[in-house]
């Protein structure tokens, strides 16, 4: 484990008022949201949509850093060039998606738990050699009646911090994902409770297996009510119980806080870390930041329907869209800019 190198990779990742973009998209999800858009469900399009993602002029300006699917990795643009070595001369950093998808929980079905830790030590080395720099991890805790259970909480809390240390092994900065669905009718202070509980679980294991936190990023969901809730709750409700629940559960030495935006349109999502940072920007003991997946690239993927005529529009839009959350970030975010 390089722990300088760590620093500096989870440093670079964090820097300025830029985030990540997750375009990691599993193929079974990819090829549903190429469904809706009536594109058509094959590599090839897979290749060209993510073609236009790495390609868009003045990406950089906002995002510090990409996270691939395995596929993704090994493609290349028209002209041959590896995905991988256009965002490195963009100055954006590849990261790499590692987790192998969720199964149901033995004696839970209803809960989930994430596959992907056998074989990932030779699996990680190879990515690293490819020029990936970071990793993520997802876990998915689901609210529910009685649920979510201890058991499953600490299932996935293992699970990442098993995943996490193989990563530093192998000078790696891991992101992990302890997401807490929004499916659901329960309360923001339902949500509170259960986020809190599977981030302090999850710091326990990471502490037992040795985890260097300094070169870690953590990619939480903000604290909001379920989807299906009566309750519409405000932005600033949900920036300070999103905030007072890192600041309870998260130490100040982490390198750094990536969200999801975990089912919110990408105003949402916006609007609610630019109020983090207005509120509380200077209390702040860690870089906080974005990580985000269709919130960006949504109204892109909505407007190039897979058409070569459409890509220069659709790659406006999501360096626009990045553009916002990076403004976001800095406490410069308008809605009056938006669209």
């Amino acid at each position: 484990m390089n722990k300088e190198e760590l620093i500096q990779t989870a440093t670079a990742l964090m820097a300025g008022d830029k985030g990540l973009l997750a375009m990691d998209e599993s193929l079974p999800t990819s090829n549903k949201r190429f469904a809706e858009a009536g594109i058509p469900q094959t590599e090839e399009y897979r290749r060209k949509y993510r073609q236009l993602i790495v390609t868009t002029p003045g990406l950089n300006e906002s995002i510090s850093g990409a996270i691939l699917f395995d596929e993704t990795i090994y493609q290349s643009t028209d002209d041959g060039t590896l995905f991988i070595d256009v965002l490195y001369k963009a100055g954006i950093i590849p990261g790499i998606k590692v987790d192998e998808g969720t199964v149901d929980m033995p004696g839970s079905p209803k809960e989930k738990i994430t596959n992907g830790l056998e074989g990932l030590d030779i699996r990680l080395n190879n990515y690293y050699g490819l020029g990936a720099r970071f990793a993520k991890w997802r876990a998915v805790i689901t609210i529910g009646d009685g649920l979510p259970t201890t058991a499953n909480i600490k299932a996935n809390a293992e699970a990442l911090a098993k995943y996490a240390r193989l990563c530093q092994e192998d000078d790696i900065v891991p992101i992990v994902e302890p997401e807490v669905l929004m499916d659901g009718d329960h309360t923001i202070d339902r949500c509170y409770a259960v986020t809190e509980a599977a981030i302090k679980e999850l710091f326990i294991q990471l502490d037992a297996q040795g985890v260097f936190l300094p070169g870690l990023i953590l990619k939480p969901n903000m604290v909001i009510a379920g989807r299906d809730s009566k309750t519409k709750n405000s932005t600033d409700e949900v920036a300070k119980a999103t905030v007072e629940c890192l600041l309870a559960s998260v130490p100040p030495e982490v390198g750094g806080v990536a969200f999801l935006s975990g089912g919110q349109s990408p105003q949402e999502a916006t609007r609610h870390l630019h109020e983090m940072h207005v509120l509380f920007g200077d209390k702040l003991p860690w870089p906080l930041t974005f990580s985000f997946a269709r919130a960006i690239q949504q109204p892109a993927l909505d407007l190039w329907k897979g058409k070569d005529e459409n890509v220069v529009a659709a790659q406006e839009i999501l360096a626009f869209r990045a553009s916002m959350d990076s403004a976001a970030r800095a406490g410069r975010y308008s809605v009056d800019i938006d669209i």
